[in-house]
């Protein structure tokens, strides 16, 4: 069973002495705007449930890969991984390590995600990419390398934060109307339409389309869609609310809409989804900044045996 130690400066919180750490820690203040939190483990088997979200992560592993189940039925998107980029998402997907295993998840905000991968992000989204494919040849392995050879939690976070400070030093600037329409879809926590952000930002709804599909991943539909799904599964019952106040609170027509778009998006109930998030790990299950990227999911739980949700996946 997994222990809770007390978090101590500059390493995040962990779980275990040694070999079977684990470790989460929030982005520094000046990388906030791109990096939602580093999720490192060592010597520790792990399943983690990537739920719907419009941040992007960044798997790095060594010594034994990373297995991911695929968003969908497609056998070819699944596998183990040594270095993969984990598109935003519609759909949820599982990530598995095993004992022997060592590794770092970087969860990236889709703004981030712009800067430090340099592709339109489009292509990324619902999918599965080997980083190389992504940044070019050697970056991820000079990285793992020196992250191989710290000794500690405190010296990988220092790793990261320079090498990722060091690619977004020169990275092309988001547009400003990407700027405006994620900063008020995030406010309203998914709740301004599609029309209200074109007018806000004085853009043509298909041109705001294709602007957040470069720089976001997604149509503004869908983020609006994931936004909504995060804000309510962080503030449900946890707050003491039944399933229909959450639904009414976070802009569903119902308790029965939340459950199909819960269903849809997870493959779960929200009761399922919630319980997952109680019994995730403290530092996992606090939304960074609004956002929650993945939930720890036990051998037992509601999620295992976890089947990916079928069906097209929209966007």
């Amino acid at each position: 069973m997994e222990k809770a130690m007390p978090e101590e400066p500059g390493d995040g919180a962990r779980s275990g002495p040694g070999r079977g750490s684990r470790a989460v820690r929030p982005a520094p203040d000046h990388l906030r705007s791109h990096v939602i939190s580093y999720t490192g483990y060592e010597g520790q088997a792990t399943t983690r449930l990537h739920v719907p979200s419009a941040s992007v992560s960044l798997c790095l592993a060594w010594e034994e890969p990373i297995l991911l189940t695929p968003f969908r039925a497609r056998p070819a998107q699944g596998g183990d991984w040594l270095s993969v980029v984990v598109g935003s998402r519609t759909r949820a997907a599982l990530s598995e390590t095993r004992r022997q295993g060592m590794g770092i998840v970087v969860d990236l905000t889709p703004l981030g995600a712009f800067a430090l991968l340099r592709t339109p992000l489009r292509h990324l989204a619902q999918e599965m990419t080997a980083t190389d494919e992504v940044i070019g040849a050697g970056w991820s392995e000079r990285v793992t390398e020196r992250l191989a050879t710290a000794t500690d939690w405190a010296t990988r976070w220092e790793v990261l934060d320079r090498a990722i400070e060091d690619r977004c030093l020169t990275a092309p600037r988001p547009s400003p109307v990407v700027l405006e329409a994620w900063s008020l879809l995030r406010a309203s926590r998914g709740r301004t339409r599609v029309e209200e952000l074109a007018r806000a930002t004085g853009c043509g709804r298909r041109r705001l389309e294709v602007l957040f599909g470069e720089q976001i991943g997604l149509p503004p539909k869908s983020v609006a869609r994931i936004l909504r799904f995060q804000h309510a599964l962080a503030h449900g019952p946890a707050h003491g609310m039944t399933w229909a106040e959450t639904a009414a609170r976070c802009g569903y027509h119902d308790q029965a809409h939340l459950s199909r778009d819960f269903r849809d998006l997870t493959g779960l109930t929200p009761t399922g989804s919630h319980t997952l998030l109680t019994g995730s790990p403290v530092m996992e299950r606090t939304p960074v900044d609004g956002r929650i990227s993945a939930l720890s999911v036990a051998p037992s739980g509601p999620a295992a045996p976890w089947v990916a949700p079928t069906g097209p996946v929209r966007t």
